[in-house]
């Protein structure tokens, strides 16, 4: 492929987008018919709801900074491929586990938590991937390209779940995502690219290595407003999906069904978030995408509290829409000015540094939004989840990033390697 090719003739990329696709829609009909299965099947509370939440992503709380060290040290694909293959044996573990009656909600926990390990691994390396398969002078190409299905999945994945539920039962719907990893790995084999054998020289201890990888986050003032804001609506987001499915159930009066469609709503918006981020970038600036749309699209959210089983259903779609186009363009705006500024041999440790410090906020948001649940109720947590999104947004407004139009992303990028 040609420096100025579109990534359609990238083989290779178009293999790692097959796999992507299966992938997402797997995770978008899990993400839907595993909280379906515990509140409606196995009866869980709304604390037991934010256990499950938590369980999905405390792996980067606790695995997130050595596993960018190990990543480095491994080929990347390979990682990847044995991530896939994991996941997809834990969730075959669920209808298996159904089929046979002895389902219980310890076990379900466990293998959201077994598969959120898997997860760590695959997310740290998946995104240090990208760059050596396509280039740096792809990275908004090809983010966008993997945005646009993550998008389309979060559309088409919770509504066909929600019928699937309703059809077939939540379990034997989870068999769905597990089919989505084993694919996703299948898809892998096929890419043909030898991958560059791993940098080892420098540091062989682990303490050091993940200091490294912290340090470089740390010294970049809008890598690092970037990270706060994320980390700030990824506690709240945690929250808010702690609760989400029982307050559309409980609260507002939906069937599974439903759910799914409502679920399915945000993933309009970041469709269209992927489809015009990167238009929207060229013509506003990279540093202004990643701090004006925030501080226009979150708040958006705060619409959600006001649902109710009529009309108010529209002011749900409306905030659901209109955040999810702005997270998505906010994503894929600081995803690539990370990718493109950091150095090959350290892509595993940076990309760990920020999994750990904006998803290890996810589990205790799991565990806030289970309390808030409690305490305020269903809708009072709706609430505090959905100003806490749109608050995020002042850490970038506030920033370095606000008097800027561009980030000098060659020039850093040249720096840091030198």
């Amino acid at each position: 492929m040609s420096r100025g090719s579109s990534l359609f003739f990238h083989a290779d990329f178009r293999r790692l987008w097959a796999g992507d696709t299966a992938s997402q829609f797997g995770t978008a009909v899990g993400y839907t018919a595993v909280p379906l299965l515990a509140a409606v099947t196995l009866a869980a509370t709304p604390f037991q709801m934010g256990l499950l939440t938590a369980a999905q992503t405390v792996a980067f709380l606790l695995l997130g900074l050595p596993a960018g060290v190990w990543v480095d040290r491994l080929r990347r694909r390979r990682v990847m491929l044995t991530a896939d293959f994991i996941r997809f044996a834990l969730l075959l573990s669920v209808p298996l586990a159904w089929w046979a009656g002895v389902l219980t909600l310890a076990q379900l926990i466990v293998v959201v938590l077994l598969v959120g390990v898997a997860t760590v691994f695959f997310d740290v390396a998946y995104q240090s991937y990208l760059p050596s398969l396509v280039g740096r002078e792809h990275l908004l190409e090809g983010n966008a390209k993997l945005q646009a299905v993550q998008s389309v999945a979060q559309v088409a994945g919770p509504s066909g779940a929600g019928v699937l539920v309703q059809l077939i039962s939540a379990a034997n719907t989870v068999l769905g995502t597990a089919l989505g990893y084993l694919t996703s790995a299948l898809c892998l084999l096929r890419i043909r690219a030898v991958e560059p054998e791993p940098d080892r020289t420098g540091h062989t201890r682990l303490a050091p290595q993940i200091a490294e990888g912290l340090r470089f986050v740390f010294s970049d003032k809008p890598l690092r407003s970037s990270v706060a804001c994320t980390a700030t609506a990824n506690l709240f987001g945690g929250a808010f999906v702690a609760v989400q499915v029982l307050f559309f159930t409980r609260t507002v009066g939906l069937s599974p069904a439903l759910v799914g469609v409502m679920l399915a709503i945000g993933g309009a918006g970041g469709v269209l978030g992927a489809v015009f981020s990167g238009a929207l970038t060229r013509r506003i600036g990279h540093a202004r995408t990643i701090w004006l749309v925030p501080l226009l699209s979150w708040p958006a959210h705060l619409l959600l509290p006001w649902t109710g089983a009529d009309w108010r259903l529209v002011l749900a779609a409306v905030g659901e829409v209109v955040y999810g186009f702005g997270v998505i363009v906010y994503n894929v705006a600081q995803v690539s000015y990370r990718q493109a500024i950091c150095p090959d041999r350290l892509l595993g440790r940076m990309n760990a540094s920020v999994r750990f410090l904006v998803w290890g906020t996810l589990p205790l948001g799991g565990l806030l939004g289970g309390t808030l649940g409690e305490t305020l109720g269903l809708r009072g947590a709706v609430w505090v989840a959905a100003a806490g999104e749109a608050a995020a947004a002042l850490w970038v407004v506030c920033s370095p990033l606000r008097k800027m139009r561009d980030l000098p992303v060659t020039e850093k990028a040249g720096a840091t390697t030198a």
